[in-house]
């Protein structure tokens, strides 16, 4: 294992890719990082030691999923291109604590693999380098399942990683901040220079950590409710609260009088916007209107 060395190099990320004729797959977001130092940070973010179970979404050519099984108990990745199967397969050989999935994450039976794999794990941590164009359907797919998550140390764009920790009255808040922080205290770990990958993207990444939360911040009669007013309260960022829940859930006089009977219930003021509300306002408005039997319009059946 001494003689091994790093994938994360320029020199070996080009000589594994010439190998394969490989090159970045655009359409899958594909940068190849070739620093060490920012895996092993990654890595460290995770406090990942010998009970820890790794889930990994993305591998590539395996260079982060190395540093992870150095340290891990066990590595599950999931990989979508078919490509890199016999790629893995040659990296990571050293290794015997890697298991690989060739599927689609969001496409897994997360209960099926939660019963063959997780059965006996002791602490969960899911580690990724995500392309942009799935981060947040990624993200929400894990929050939502029953997988005994503990944390997720992700990379991604610069600006969804300032979203997801946002707080109230800043401009990066809006409904993904308020969904990711409804399960998990959210922090950016460090921010990740362009020059750390092959080839170069053309935006700023980001480390973000998200902790599961050792108990609710709010909790909610319906959570469906609870996220669809959270979701309608940014529909038009400049609009105010009251405009926005009567293009949620109509302009009919005995909605508009439930609607302010919601609003006076939870002692918010209808000419506040979505983004100066905390986590726990949108909880009480959320509760009011269900208290009120008010159902939101199906916009896009309209």
């Amino acid at each position: 294992m001494e003689e091994h060395k790093d994938i994360a190099t320029p020199a070996r990320t080009k000589a594994i890719l010439d190998k394969y004729r490989l090159a970045a797959k655009k359409s899958l977001g594909q940068n190849f990082i070739v620093d060490t130092n920012i895996l092993e940070k990654i890595v460290d973010a995770g406090d990942i030691d010998d009970r820890t179970t790794v889930i990994e979404v993305g591998p590539g050519i395996g260079a982060l999923t190395e540093q992870i099984a150095k340290k891990a108990k066990e590595v599950i990745a999931f990989e979508i291109d078919d490509r890199l199967l016999p790629v893995l397969k040659d990296t990571l050989s050293p290794y015997e604590n890697i298991k690989i999935i060739h599927q689609d994450i969001l496409k897994a039976d997360l209960k099926a693999f939660e019963e063959t794999y997780l059965m006996d794990a002791e602490k969960v941590v899911v580690i990724a380098n995500l392309p942009y164009y799935v981060t947040t359907p990624i993200i929400l797919n894990f929050l939502e399942s029953t997988l005994p998550i503990d944390s997720l140390v992700l990379m991604m764009q610069k600006e969804v990683a300032n979203r997801l920790s946002a707080v109230p009255g800043t401009k990066a808040y809006g409904s993904l901040s308020i969904a990711v922080q409804y399960y998990m205290d959210a922090e950016v770990a460090f921010i990740v220079p362009k020059t750390v990958f092959t080839p170069q993207p053309n935006v700023e990444s980001a480390v973000i950590k998200l902790t599961r939360k050792k108990e609710a911040e709010v909790i909610v009669k319906d959570e469906a409710v609870f996220f669809k007013v959270a979701r309608s309260a940014f529909v038009q960022r400049r609009k105010t609260l009251w405009n926005n829940l009567q293009v949620a859930y109509g302009k009919e006089p005995e909605i508009r009088e439930k609607l302010q009977a919601a609003l006076d219930q939870s002692e918010i003021d209808p000419k506040r916007r979505g983004e100066t509300l905390s986590l726990k306002e949108f909880g009480k408005l959320s509760d009011a209107l269900v208290e009120q039997e008010l159902q939101m319009i199906d916009i896009q059946s309209r």
